[in-house]
């Protein structure tokens, strides 16, 4: 056997991870593949006979960049990428902080992109991103606005600024971007007013009769005055729509600009130029038709930024949820300070209802927390020394100080808040598919409308067959503008994921919430998942003439100072109950038996029914009730005083508080609940019939239960995988979607695709219950956007569609489809 290491580019998901162990697995000869998302690389064992260039063009095959990596190479990464971090910030690029998959000399940056307005427009400025020379990846969401770029080091933000405005489109100032959504909406709202009152004169022009007015205008002034009226609303209202419009023909390609330009250009030249070419007679004029078309399409762009406005209101919780100054301990004395200026290891004081300002450990002092804004646990936790706080949490009741662990893009919250970003920014595979159909939209619909234009011209009346083709052919290109397209998938993904945030569940992308919905088994490893991972005290049983506390004291006389889990949880409980604990002489640990102590001349000894047996000790019945409580899961640990047993004490790994819920709500949505541990198979069972689970894997070693997650997939299962994060990373990543348990500050779990931040099993079926209601809610948007077109471009073909109501129409989709978004943020799940 030999193994090959490879340093794979272009990994940015677990998705991504799954592709490439794949496609590695797929090498006839490979044995096992271990893929790092992390570090950007995979490590694959497999024959003599299997070359390294076949491995590479495995993995280039499925879309990646890869090559070996020698020993000397593998040595020298870590200090190119310490080396690559401090250029970059010397250098003072502007861009987000190295991301996973990221290999060395790349980074990725975030461009908030102006003028968009359809999935054509995504697709084009995708395509312009990826051409421009060491760019690896470009991902661009209408919803947010914004392009996700991942590239070389050489790569400036002058080249892509170039290449984005090359197309016809802009890259804002990052710093312009908190009010910029309420300047837009402003200068629209301008444009809308202005732009309707001209409208409503020019309706007033034509149709005096509808309101029960005859204006004595002759027909030539009466045509200069709605020319007058209706050129501003044409050329300074619609520039946008010219100006996308000619950057899109600069590149020979098409758009929804060129559809509105086109449009209500020919409306208006028409009208314009009708003059030249009537007799004296009455004109039919279409300023009303051009100009009704911009104002309702601008209505419609105001109505949509509102509402895509609303869409990212979870982010601007999260955002205000920081705290602004922090109380620090500097000199002695305490200073309040701004929270940009909060070091690593400052110890900060905070006083009751006083926001926690960074993450820390308590070192004085004890209170209540609320940490209901980052977890979605609704009770308060006790904070005593030892304990992490997290910032942004809510001091309820007693004052305390703590050491600050993590300060700036660190902290728990504002790690959150990065992958919330990422998350909304992110392409399910439904939405590249939309991409690439709204590629093709728009062509298609302009050769419609054409064909359109020369079959209602011959076959109408000469006298009205320019009128009646023109009519339809405006009609069929403004109906069919993919705005409601572009817009279907991105905003339930926004209100989605933000959704999530709500409820302490972190999506790391589109694809996770895609596949979620598909899941038909979860595994649910046992240890810190079901249970909590730490051992506590359960049963204390005492014969005859010996009191339960007296058991317990002796026990924790016997284990004071043990570091062993055991002993650990019954010096707790002893604690808890404010026993007297005394020095304990002679202390003898018995490897893999218990303990041999003496305490006032009397002999202790503390362990298990081996030792027992070995040390002779007349059991005095408790056999029979340590077996009982050993089938129920638990351990049970002897008391022996002067050669006799007076007691037990029974410890286990107790069940979480919520697990037989979750896994009951579980079975309700229709999933196939599985347990798998380490532990032994008795004990393991009895946990499982406890919480409700009848199919167990026991006995299962850490690197055996990606083994495990590879079997329920090959019988055809989606499965998911819930765990720590910790031993269980390569059967997270293995899995259809990893989910792991987070604790704390602990939020940015590599190996997982969704992250619960407050440990609560509950969240696993909010979880999936979320990824069904949003993929829902993605497929009504889809389903409406393209019932909307292919239902309507056929009725303005045939005649029977006004232009003005195709504008009106055109804008109600894209309001419906963001409306219909917005439900989810109603989301509630029932356990």
């Amino acid at each position: 056997m030999k193994k090959t290491v490879l340093k794979v580019v272009g990994m940015t998901c677990q998705h991504c991870v799954k592709s490439v162990t794949k496609a590695l697995q797929s090498v006839i000869g490979v044995q096992k593949v271990s893929v790092s998302l992390e570090r950007g690389r995979a490590e694959v064992e497999h024959a003599e006979t299997v070359s390294t260039p076949s491995l590479v063009q495995a993995v280039v095959d499925a879309g990646y960049e890869a090559e070996e990596l020698s020993e000397d190479t593998e040595e020298d990464e870590p200090r190119r990428q310490k080396i690559t971090l401090k250029l970059e910030s010397s250098l003072g690029m502007k861009g987000s902080p190295p991301r996973v998959g990221e290999g060395p000399g790349e980074r990725s940056i975030t461009l908030p992109i102006e003028g968009m307005s359809c999935a054509s427009c995504v697709a084009k400025v995708e395509k312009a991103l990826q051409h421009v020379p060491g760019v690896l990846e470009a991902s661009v969401n209408l919803a947010t606005e914004k392009a996700t770029v991942r590239l070389k080091q050489s790569v400036t933000l002058d080249q892509l600024k170039e290449a984005v405005r090359r197309i016809g489109y802009d890259v804002r100032e990052e710093q312009a971007q908190p009010h910029l959504h309420d300047e837009r909406e402003a200068h629209l709202r301008h444009k809308l007013i202005i732009s309707a009152l001209l409208t409503m004169a020019i309706f007033l022009l034509m149709y005096p009769g509808m309101l029960g007015l005859r204006l004595p205008i002759p027909d030539t002034l009466n045509y200069w005055l709605q020319l007058l009226l209706a050129t501003p609303v044409q050329f300074w209202a619609g520039w946008p729509f010219y100006r996308g419009a000619w950057a899109a023909a600069r590149h020979k390609t098409t758009d929804m600009n060129t559809l509105i330009a086109v449009g209500t250009s020919a409306a208006y030249f028409y009208s314009a130029l009708l003059p030249l070419f009537s007799s004296h007679g009455h004109m039919d004029l279409y300023f009303d038709t051009s100009a009704a078309i911009i104002t309702l399409i601008l209505f419609g762009r105001l109505l949509e930024a509102r509402a895509r406005g609303r869409t990212s209101e979870a982010i601007k919780k999260l955002m205000g949820l920081q705290a602004k100054t922090a109380r620090v301990v500097r000199d002695g004395q305490e200073a309040q300070i701004p929270i940009e200026e909060v070091r690593v290891g400052d110890i900060v004081v905070v006083r009751p209802g006083e926001k926690i300002p960074v993450d820390g450990i308590v070192i004085e002092g004890a209170s209540a927390i609320d940490e209901s804004m980052i977890t979605g646990e609704s009770l308060p936790v006790e904070k005593r020394p030892g304990d992490e706080v997290i910032g942004a949490t809510l001091n309820k009741t007693g004052s305390f100080k703590f050491r600050a662990t993590k300060v700036g893009r660190e902290t728990a919250l504002a790690q959150i808040i990065q992958l919330v970003e990422n998350a909304q920014a992110s392409k399910p595979p439904i939405a590249r598919l939309v991409d690439v159909i709204a590629s093709y939209f728009v062509p298609a619909v302009i050769a419609i409308a054409l064909v359109t234009f020369v079959g209602w011209y011959l076959i109408s009346p000469s006298e009205s067959a320019l009128t009646k083709a023109l009519l339809n052919f405006v009609a069929v290109l403004i109906i069919a503008c993919p705005c409601a397209l572009g817009l279907a998938t991105p905003t339930s993904i926004i209100v989605g994921t933000g959704k999530g945030a709500e409820h302490g569940i972190l999506i790391r992308g589109g694809d996770a919430l895609e596949t979620a919905h598909k899941l038909t088994t979860v595994i649910l490893d046992k240890t810190g998942t079901l249970t909590k991972g730490k051992p506590e005290v359960t049963d204390v049983i005492a014969i005859s003439g010996v009191t339960e506390s007296d058991v317990l004291r002796l026990a924790a006389i016997a284990e004071r100072g043990s570091e062993h889990p055991l002993g650990e949880a019954i010096v707790k409980r002893a604690h808890e109950q404010n026993l007297q604990l005394e020095e304990a002489r002679e202390f003898v640990a018995v490897p893999g038996h218990g303990i041999r102590a003496s305490l006032n001349g009397k002999r202790i000894l503390l362990g298990n029914l081996k030792l027992m047996h070995n040390e002779q000790i007349a059991l005095n019945g408790l056999e029979r009730q340590a077996e009982a409580l050993a089938e129920a899961g638990k351990t049970p640990v002897f008391v022996a005083q002067d050669g006799r047993a007076i007691g037990i004490v029974a410890v286990a790994d107790t069940i979480k508080e919520g697990s037989g819920e979750a896994v009951a709500a579980l079975k309700r949505l229709g999933l196939e609940v599985v347990m798998i541990t380490g532990d032994h198979r008795r004990t393991a069972e009895s946990i499982a019939r406890q919480v409700g689970i009848e199919r167990v894997f026991a006995e299962v070693l850490p690197h055996e239960k990606a083994e495990i997650v590879k079997q329920l997939q090959a019988q055809g299962k989606r499965v998911a995988m819930v765990g720590d994060g910790i031993n269980d990373a390569p059967a997270l990543a293995q899995a259809d979607v990893g989910i792991a348990i987070g604790t704390g500050t602990d939020v940015a779990m590599e190996a997982s695709d969704i992250t619960l931040v407050g440990g609560d099993l509950r969240g696993v079926v909010t979880a999936i219950a979320l990824s069904r209601a949003t993929v829902r809610n993605i497929w009504q948007n889809l389903f409406w956007a393209f019932i909307y077109n292919t239902v309507l471009i056929p009725v303005a073909a045939l005649g029977l569609l006004n232009p003005v109501l195709a504008a009106a129409a055109m804008g109600l989709s894209s309001v419906s489809v963001v409306s219909n978004a917005l439900r989810l943020r109603r989301f509630r799940v029932q356990m």
